[in-house]
């Protein structure tokens, strides 16, 4: 096989990392979309487990005993990425070729929750969520395009029934059916070093399922502590290898499964003042179980590019949020809060690649919720995510497991912030009457 014909087999193949590793974390630690709360945002999610809003059942099905009566909450995030590449132009084996500039996309990432107070300690909900995401657009050719993508889209919708109970005024349970599908859309453009605009691609979906449980313990009525799960869902993919005529290996037809990780989250929310609350969140991701993901044919056999098996060699490590904040209750109507978190990142300099670029990050977050009426309250929340200065090394002598020598040589920086803002709309349905006897904090 030609120099030319085997790039662009091993660009596809790339393609279908880019999907696995889009599908594994956008905006927490890779590319997993932490956006999911207007309220929590600004706090920089500090609390989250611990409740104060509809949306705190996406880390902790549990909180929802402290909605009472029917509400609903609907969220918009937008996300604002930068991400520029540069390259060594000594080091890199198409140097000359240059950077990407930004190859960040923005969107558009809604949530929605519902929850019903059926009975005085039994609670039912549903959150419909995008948890993970990726959208990328890099030039056709340079320098590094042997490892990124010339345009990505990752989509992700996940649906979660939820049922809570609260057992006395001091401990509350939840749980609840994770149901995810996922939908991707890759092509590679390599026309710089071929003729034309000849471009790989991949596009497919698949379903993937897990669980969710959780527990709030109130043990004053200042002090809530909140410990949430989500499960690992290990995501079905079946999708379509799409190769350049002549080009070899097994286009076509394809599936994978990937091991998307555990989440657990411990949080605490206390009024230690009668309008001050500090709030505080430790959570742990289990990516290191992602480990290397084989993409296979449909008889079973492993798919092939150029007489080589496709295999994907994600190797995580776990990671590690940490955040801590602060609520005050300016009047009757206004709540404003603030915080500020640190995110260790699962990709590691030993793995890191153009299309994934994420590493270390500080969370500042601001924001505010207005309640308008007894039915209505609104969120508005803005946070700035500061990247720590990442550098990616794929060369023989780095070890990184994506090093392909027919791909070449490619050493560069990546300099990487993130801008969002989000805003929430609270609607109750019921007519609010008084709660029932509990001593649990609500916002």
């Amino acid at each position: 096989m030609s120099f030319h014909g085997m790039k662009a087999v091993l660009l596809a193949c790339s393609g279908i990392a880019a999907l696995i590793a889009a599908t594994a974390d956008a905006n927490a630690g890779g590319l997993a979309v932490r956006e999911q709360s207007a309220w929590g945002q600004g706090a920089s999610f500090a609390g989250v487990a611990a409740g104060g809003s509809a949306s705190a059942m996406f880390w902790n099905p549990a909180t929802i005993t402290q909605v009472p009566g029917l509400q609903s909450e609907s969220v918009l995030s937008g996300i604002m990425p930068y991400a520029a590449n540069s390259p060594n132009v000594a080091a890199s084996s198409f140097g000359p070729l240059g950077g990407t500039g930004d190859s960040g996309q923005d969107a558009l990432v809604p949530a929605a929750y519902y929850t019903w107070q059926i009975k005085p300690d039994l609670w039912i909900g549903m959150s419909v969520n995008s948890p993970f995401g990726l959208s990328v657009k890099e030039p056709g050719a340079w320098a590094g395009s042997g490892y990124g993508a010339y345009w990505t889209n990752l989509k992700t919708y996940n649906a979660t029934p939820t049922v809570a109970y609260r057992i006395n005024d001091w401990i509350s349970i939840g749980a609840g059916v994770q149901v995810q599908y996922a939908q991707t859309t890759f092509g590679f453009g390599y026309n710089a070093l071929l003729p034309g605009n000849t471009q790989a691609g991949l596009n497919g979906g698949g379903w993937g399922y897990g669980f969710t449980g959780g527990i709030t313990l109130t043990p004053t009525q200042y002090l809530t502590v909140g410990v949430g799960y989500r499960s690992g869902i290990n995501q079905k993919l079946n999708g379509t290898l799409m190769l350049p005529a002549g080009a070899g290996g097994t286009p076509g037809s394809i599936n994978t499964s990937v091991n998307l990780p555990d989440i657990v989250t411990g949080s605490i929310r206390y009024r230690f003042a009668p309008q001050w609350t500090a709030l505080g969140t430790v959570e742990w991701s289990n990516w290191s179980r992602i480990g290397t993901v084989n993409v296979l044919q449909p008889n079973g056999a492993p798919a092939t590019a150029g007489g080589s098996v496709v295999a994907l060699p994600f190797q995580y490590q776990d990671g590690w949020f940490f955040s801590a904040g602060a609520e005050y209750q300016w009047n009757d109507r206004l709540a404003v809060r603030s915080g500020i978190g640190y995110e260790r990142s699962p990709v590691t300099d030993q793995v890191r690649m153009p299309l994934v670029p994420d590493n270390d990050r500080i969370w500042l977050s601001a924001g505010a919720t207005y309640q308008y009426s007894n039915k209505i309250s609104l969120d508005l929340a803005y946070t700035h995510v500061f990247l720590k200065s990442t550098s990616i090394d794929i060369s023989a002598a780095s070890g990184n497991p994506w090093f392909k020598p027919i791909l070449g040589t490619y050493v560069g920086d990546v300099s990487s912030h993130v801008d969002i803002v989000s805003v929430g709309f609270h609607y109750r349905w019921d007519n609010p009457a008084p709660a029932p006897v509990s001593t649990l904090p609500h916002k």
